[in-house]
């Protein structure tokens, strides 16, 4: 018979027994997990300085990159645009990072800047589109009509076009009384604002797109906007529609563009405006209009020219 002292001190027994294998165990495992844990955060501190310093070269390389662009772009783009005429008409939002640099470069390229012409938000609020018809009837030079079925943003396109650009090199560079009447009727309408002369209808046009899309419930101003950019192309020698890559994401304007199959056939686009390497393609692109070559250009969804017109148009050989 058992002892119930000896079977009270063997209970005992197996008890500590299991509490000094858990204490012994724990720091066992625990030492394990720390030791795996602290190898881990090096790895992580390694592989963060590995990114850290992949990143500086890249962002030095692209800094480079850039700095040979504005260098040497006007270089390249000389007497690529000789002869020719260009306006600047801008959406609502759109910012200044490019515009600058476009005119200038365009100027170098051997194009007169006639002017620019800043589209409102009233222009595509959806209340106005009933005024806005009404204008675009009213102001429609004589002699003119609308296709059948158009809307309130196809009239407006079309009229707002005739007054600023055209194909004829007659009326190049020439400012007229019906055009100016268009421009004031609009301007006092609240519906555009102009700087320049954009009323001697040049015969290239760079549309510049906003760089943050306008959100659902504005989808009806995007595609007014893609329209207005096909009605300038079909009254010029040549339209480009640029922005920053945000415009060629979803909801952005290039985007909206680039799937209309109607328009993206007859307008270019460039969705990397606000680099340097990007305005020396919206020229190449001008080019190619000129020439009757369209194509969608940048890193952007959609850009299925490449990064730039490839081949490049050859220099000099447009007038």
């Amino acid at each position: 018979m058992i002892d119930f002292r000896y079977h009270l001190v063997s209970i005992v027994a197996v008890f500590l027994a299991l509490a000094l294998g858990i204490v012994l165990g724990s720091t066992t495992l625990s030492q394990s997990v720390t030791n795996g844990l602290k190898q881990e955060a090096n790895r992580a501190t390694r592989r963060a300085d590995d990114l850290r310093r992949t990143q500086q070269k890249q962002e030095s390389q692209l800094k480079g990159e850039e700095q040979f662009a504005s260098t040497t772009g006007p270089q390249y783009v000389a007497g690529r645009l000789k002869g020719q005429s260009l306006v600047l008409v801008e959406t609502p939002g759109a910012g200044e990072e490019g515009v600058s640099q476009v005119i200038d470069l365009a100027t170098k390229a051997g194009a007169t800047v006639t002017g620019r012409v800043a589209i409102q938000k009233k222009a595509l609020d959806p209340d106005e589109s009933r005024t806005l018809d009404e204008l675009a009837t009213q102001l429609k030079p004589a002699g003119s009509g609308f296709p059948s079925g158009a809307d309130a943003y196809a009239k407006a396109g079309a009229v707002l076009a005739s007054a600023i650009v055209t194909n004829d090199a007659a009326k190049a560079g020439r400012e007229d009384a019906t055009g100016a009447g268009i421009l004031t009727g609009f301007r006092e309408a609240g519906y555009v604002t102009t700087s320049g002369k954009p009323g001697q209808h040049a015969t290239l046009a760079v549309v510049i797109a906003p760089a943050t899309p306008y959100g659902s419930d504005t989808a009806g101003g995007t595609k007014a906007l893609v329209t207005l950019t096909g009605q300038l192309d079909a009254a010029d020698r040549g339209t480009v529609l640029g922005g920053p890559n945000t415009a060629a994401q979803q909801g952005g304007l290039v985007t909206a563009l680039r799937d209309d199959s109607g328009v993206s056939k007859r307008v270019s686009s460039v969705d990397v405006l606000d680099t340097a390497s990007g305005q020396v393609v919206a020229i190449l692109a001008l080019q190619n209009e000129l020439g009757g070559k369209s194509g969608q250009y940048g890193i952007g969804p959609g850009a299925n020219g490449g990064y730039l017109p490839s081949p490049p148009p050859a220099a000099g050989k447009n007038g």
